[in-house]
């Protein structure tokens, strides 16, 4: 019988951040609509930088690839990785180099967004359940390099386009409860690029920015161990993290 690997199903959480995302636009844009009469702030643009805070939920998850013991193995019958919701606190700094581009630096530390591996077994251990989940709990400092690219501003309204390069390092690597024998290792540091989309919404006092953007890891952070069956069942394992977050800035 071959093994079955299976990936985590983001979607749902994909949708519901769309969802609050669209309750956001909806419910902030009928506080502009009033405001529209009056331009709040004309001058913001002209900023050579600003600051602000940064507010997220995130799902964060690992994309595997399979390795060829998986195949030819079958002692883990399915392995299929999880999903989970963590919060994110941090800090923008924002300098203008044109008219439509802006350059950002977002540090952040996300806490919780635990990554988990759900398998089943084909012969487990006597005392040993058929189907198994191993947690890896996390929490990681992230240091975006991001490129903002802005529509024309609309009376108190704008929208905008991310690009970014991050590096991240997994501050819970070398956790007690993470180093334990049945489960997969990970490496500490990750880099990666994300891309999202935004809108601005300048209030009469602070702009408030709900965002969404979607990570890609370019690390393989899997550490390898030949000889725990949860870890010879994989080749590669990279992050991957859908995330809506509410930017207040100046």
């Amino acid at each position: 019988m071959t093994g079955k690997l299976m990936q985590g199903r983001p979607g749902s959480f994909l949708c519901k951040s769309l969802l609050l995302l669209t309750v956001a636009f909806t419910s902030v844009c009928v506080s502009a609509n009033a405001q529209f009469k009056e331009l709040n702030r004309p001058d913001h643009d002209q900023l050579p930088y600003y600051f602000g805070i940064y507010l997220a939920y995130n799902n964060t998850y690992l994309h595997p690839s399979k390795s060829y013991k998986f195949i030819q193995d079958d002692s883990v019958l399915t392995a299929e990785p999880g999903a989970s919701g963590g919060v994110a606190l941090g800090f923008l700094a924002t300098f203008k180099l044109t008219d439509r581009i802006e350059f950002r630096l977002n540090p952040n530390l996300v806490i919780g967004g635990a990554k988990y591996f759900s398998y089943t077994l084909k012969n487990p251990a006597p005392g040993e359940d058929l189907t198994q989940k191993k947690t890896l709990p996390s929490s990681i400092f992230t240091f975006p390099l991001q490129f903002k690219f802005n529509s024309d501003r609309i009376n108190n309204f704008r929208v905008y386009l991310l690009a970014d390069a991050y590096v991240a390092t997994d501050l819970m690597a070398n956790a007690g409860n993470r180093n334990a024998e049945d489960l997969i290792k990970l490496k500490k540091n990750d880099f990666g690029v994300e891309t999202g989309i935004g809108f601005n919404f300048y209030m009469k006092y602070v702009t408030l920015s709900p965002e969404i953007k979607f990570t890609y890891g370019m690390a393989d952070l899997h550490a390898r161990d030949p000889n725990l069956k949860y870890s010879s069942v994989f080749d590669k394992l990279q992050s991957r993290m859908i995330t809506f977050s509410i930017n207040i800035e100046q």
